[in-house]
């Protein structure tokens, strides 16, 4: 059943913009109009991942006027299999800029908004509610679940899709459609009522997720999300649409209402606060400037100080720069589901600090934290990762070693040693999308 446009056209189209989507406005249910309509809308994307990348690049393809992109991680090597926002170049870099980027190479025309920062109970209202449809491409449940309930109290549709391994679910969530549309209200805590408990349910990084049933969802969403903002078609509130990849099968169930409200349980809100607690906790991390861990390597190498640098990167950002005497412990193995791991706690010394570093610094307050609450009291952070050493390298006021450096000193015996032979096969836990 159509639903009403939820926006508006603009007057007219630019000449660059009317050349680039010719093919779309041939489409008779869009249209010249519906072109206008997109041309005008505020769509909000959270997650730069395995299902906000394809969606953003196809919702700035079909003209999308603005989009905002909600993502507070840095790239990872580990993302590429299915987040084709990002490449290569830019492992390190903030997931919002090199998606922004590559909207603007696809569609010049289009406003990006880079909100760098995670989704929480504190802004979720002030940022949700600047747009017109929302798509839900987040990693974790709690977030999913205050982005349904902010948006059921907002009033606005949010597209919804989830992945695991070669399975997949998408859906339309809206419970407050326009009157006289003929549309029953829904939304997440209709099929879900409450989010599951910690591990119950396995995450991309442990059961492993098919990239390109990622791309595929991921335009799924944005074709919903067309649908919604111009008002053609059927889009999917009250179904459900089942993907199962392996046997190549689409199925849909249908979804009612069942009156639960909208709201956290007050033990979803204690979780909050003790992720809230967790949070201002990593921000009072002490941190260690490269000219400091230089200091201090050199004071090690005397016998006048003991600290072990941890390296939370993947195996191959190791094998091309490292910092002398780390110890390599990919995040995935240090951490599951962002709680320190049985092995990455055997990995590591008690009875010494720690220096945690990554690329730029986002994994290693991460590590950081974690380690932290886990019992570790004596825990700081390599300020600027792997770059300001490779800066101090390049300056000729540090050694070198790896595979970007022309002449690597090998090093020290059993100084340069990795967590790999602790901890068994390297793998990264990052964003399911």
């Amino acid at each position: 059943m159509a639903i009403p446009p939820l926006v508006e056209p603009v007057d007219q189209l630019s000449a660059s913009e009317s050349a680039r989507t010719a093919r779309q406005r041939r489409l008779p249910q869009l249209n010249e109009l519906g072109q206008r309509r997109l041309a005008n809308a505020r769509v909000l994307v959270l997650g730069a991942g395995g299902l906000g990348s394809p969606a953003l690049l196809y919702l700035a393809a079909a003209g999308v006027g603005t989009i905002g992109i909600v993502d507070g991680d840095d790239v990872e090597p580990s993302n590429l299999q299915r987040q084709i926002a990002h490449g290569l170049a830019d492992v390190g870099r903030p997931k919002v800029d090199s998606a922004a980027e590559r909207i603007i190479e696809i569609a010049p025309e289009t406003r990006v908004v880079r909100h760098a920062e995670r989704l929480v109970a504190a802004n979720a209202a002030e940022i949700i509610g600047g747009y017109d449809v929302v798509i839900d491409g987040t990693d974790n449940f709690p977030t999913r679940f205050l982005v349904n309930d902010t948006c059921a109290r907002l009033r606005l549709p949010l597209v919804w899709a989830s992945v695991l391994r070669f399975d997949a679910q998408l859906s339309v969530f809206w419970a407050t459609p326009p009157e006289g549309s003929g549309v029953t209200g829904v939304h997440l805590r209709d099929l879900f009522p409450t989010p599951p408990a910690a591990g119950e349910v396995p995450n991309c990084a442990d059961a492993g997720v098919l990239g390109a049933l990622c791309g595929q969802v991921g335009s799924l969403m944005a074709t919903e999300t067309i649908k919604l903002i111009t008002g053609i078609g059927s889009p999917l509130i009250g179904r459900v649409l089942v993907i199962d990849a392996l046997s190549g099968r689409f199925s849909e169930i249908p979804l009612l209402g069942t009156g639960i409200a909208a709201e956290p349980t007050a033990a979803e809100r204690a979780a909050e606060q003790a992720e809230e607690a967790a949070r201002v906790a990593m921000t009072s991390t002490p941190e260690v400037t490269s000219v400091e861990l230089v200091d201090r390597l050199v004071a090690q190498g005397a016998g006048t100080d003991n600290f072990l640098v941890v390296d939370v990167r993947e195996p191959s950002e190791f094998a091309e720069s490292s910092i002398p005497t780390a110890r390599l412990l990919p995040l995935g193995e240090l951490l599951t589901d962002g709680v320190l791991s049985a092995s990455g706690r055997a990995a590591l010394p008690t009875d010494m600090p720690l220096i945690v570093h990554c690329h730029a610094g986002g994994r290693a307050a991460r590590a950081a934290n974690a380690l932290r609450e886990a019992g570790f009291t004596d825990v700081s952070v390599f300020t600027g990762g792997i770059l300001a050493w490779d800066d101090l390298v390049t300056a000729g006021r540090a050694p070198g070693f790896g595979s970007r450096w022309a002449a690597p000193e090998p090093a020290p015996a059993g100084r340069h040693a990795s967590a790999r032979d602790d901890a068994g096969s390297a793998s990264q836990s990052d964003s399911l999308v």
